[in-house]
């Protein structure tokens, strides 16, 4: 009898979450204008549509973005902070039918092979539902370019010769 309880327990639970997940559509697509091949320094957008397909309105949505690096070796997720991404949108009620359209600023600031996914919840439901992932290669950039290293590289050294030499001028011209 015991078996019976958890078992038509377990089926209450599961036909709760996936009447839940149905409710909410999580859209994620790059923007247009995006670099074709982003290299390190561009920025990239990602724009997501959210929808509340069920019949109850969705309280205290929560949704954020999520990076993380698939180059081989290196898989990981990634900290936002550092890519100057817009973090997360909070506290906002979708009523059903409708829709909330989100653009994702995101700085790229790392080469290598990246995933980007779009998560949300609320403070009603435990359940968090994902868009599809989009996945992006991000060429590397020189960091160190000649053309602004070598003013400084010859110029300071040039600078500080020029300085002593202009004191021992001075003070041959002043003893004398």
């Amino acid at each position: 009898m015991k078996q019976l309880k958890y078992l038509l327990a377990g089926c209450l639970l599961l036909s709760a979450t996936l009447v839940s997940a149905a409710s909410l559509q999580l859209q994620l697509q790059p923007d247009p204008a995006n670099p074709a091949h982003p290299t390190m320094g561009d920025w990239m957008h990602f724009d997501s549509v959210i929808t509340n397909s069920g019949q109850q309105p969705i309280e205290g949505l929560v949704a954020w973005i999520s990076l993380v690096e698939v180059t081989p070796g290196k898989e990981q997720p990634m900290d936002l902070e550092d890519w100057s991404a817009h973090k997360a949108v909070t506290g906002t009620t979708l009523q059903p039918g409708a829709t909330l359209n989100t653009q994702w600023p995101m700085r790229l600031i790392q080469n290598g092979d990246y995933r980007v996914v779009i998560s949300t919840t609320d403070r009603n439901n435990k359940t968090v539902f994902t868009s599809p992932t989009l996945q992006f290669h991000v060429t590397q950039k020189p960091v160190v370019e000649s053309t602004r290293i070598l003013p400084v590289a010859l110029g300071i050294p040039l600078l500080i010769g020029g300085l002593f030499g202009v004191q021992k001028f001075r003070h041959q011209h002043k003893v004398s």
